[in-house]
């Protein structure tokens, strides 16, 4: 579990006071207090309270047929929908008065006129609703930062890009340890500009920070022994590498809400020191074979906004014209609605 400093005992004891605000339930931290149990209960009892909060918003926005595909990831009569179809019927309205005062319809043709008229709004409508459930990129104003969400290719971003390794920074691609098919297997089969022993020299020789490096796992048979803190990056040129995932003893990678909450806070912390004022891009953390403990069936939907959350609750702060760019895979677009992403308050 990363360290936790005052600010980051503030900034969970927000996101409860944010997800209790409207309940008698009162809940009060000292920050001076930093004993174990203090720091365990913060990321447990956030993650849930959370979760649960996500859970219950997303639940409402997806119809769910007997298979469990979604159909429609925007409600066909969302409020945001009927909200922006009645501003523009108002502007249309308003027009047809204008012009009607000076034309005047012969009688026999209002009906078929008004037949026409009323099939153009059913058409403005459902093409409304239709580019809604299509969105495939929206831009949010983050506590006044930029960030970008939407489907693309990691890979041809611009600036930094964040790939997710183990807590062990493994850089063997044999689908046991890394598979071919993730993030970071694509990226040393595909696009590691060195060799993989060369990037194992880098990342043993990196000046990392007294408490970003934990204990060696000698009994670790598979793999290499130098356990690193949830949330360190290693910078290799272009490419943030961080500390994503735990591994057990039979090489699986896993997390718990705290940890995947606490990586979260301390990897904004990180990038927030050395991002130099690139922009960065990054996945939906969580989104490929890494599960969080627990809670298996979450969706890529719930971890954006459980990222977008704790970006704006950090104190990390892109500066322009540097920005932030959330990366979905093109087969998981459909999946996530981004006009709720976009509506909702800070990406929220």
């Amino acid at each position: 579990m990363p360290p936790l400093n005052d600010n980051t005992l503030y900034l969970h004891s927000q996101m409860l006071h944010m997800f209790y605000s409207d309940s008698s339930y009162n809940f009060h931290i000292t920050l001076n207090n930093r004993c174990h149990f203090v720091k365990n209960t913060l990321y447990f009892a956030a993650g849930k309270l959370f979760y649960k909060k996500i859970i219950a918003n997303t639940s409402k926005q997806h119809k769910i047929n007997l298979t469990g595909t979604i159909m429609a990831k925007v409600n066909f009569f969302d409020t945001r929908i009927t909200k922006k179809f009645s501003d523009y019927t108002s502007t249309i309205s308003t027009i047809f008065s204008l012009v009607l005062i000076f034309i005047d319809i012969p009688a026999q043709n209002k009906i078929m006129l008004g037949v026409v008229f009323l099939l153009i709004l059913f058409m403005l409508y459902f093409g409304i609703w239709l580019k809604s459930n299509n969105l495939s990129e929206v831009n949010l104003d983050v506590e006044g930062s930029i960030v970008t969400v939407k489907a693309g290719d990691l890979f041809q971003e611009g600036g930094f890009k964040v790939i997710a390794f183990n807590e062990y920074f493994d850089t063997q691609v044999d689908d046991n340890i890394i598979s071919h098919n993730s993030l970071n297997g694509l990226y040393i089969d595909d696009y590691l500009p060195c060799s993989v022993s060369e990037l194992d020299v880098r990342i043993s020789n990196f000046k990392f920070d007294e408490d970003e490096i934990l204990d060696i796992n000698n009994k670790r048979k598979v793999g290499k022994n130098q356990r690193y803190s949830l949330g360190t990056i290693f910078v290799n040129d272009d490419y943030l590498l961080t500390a994503f995932s735990k591994f057990d003893d039979k090489n699986r990678a896993f997390l718990t809400m705290p940890d995947y909450l606490g990586f979260l806070i301390n990897f904004w912390d990180k990038v927030n020191r050395i991002y130099a004022q690139k922009s960065v891009s990054v996945p939906i953390f969580g989104s490929g074979i890494t599960r969080i403990k627990a809670h298996k069936n979450i969706s890529d939907e719930d971890l954006l906004k459980i990222m977008l959350w704790t970006f704006r609750i950090s104190e990390m702060r892109f500066k322009f014209p540097a920005k932030l760019t959330i990366i979905i895979h093109k087969d998981k677009i459909d999946k996530i609605n981004l006009l709720d992403i976009k509506s909702a308050r800070n990406g929220l």
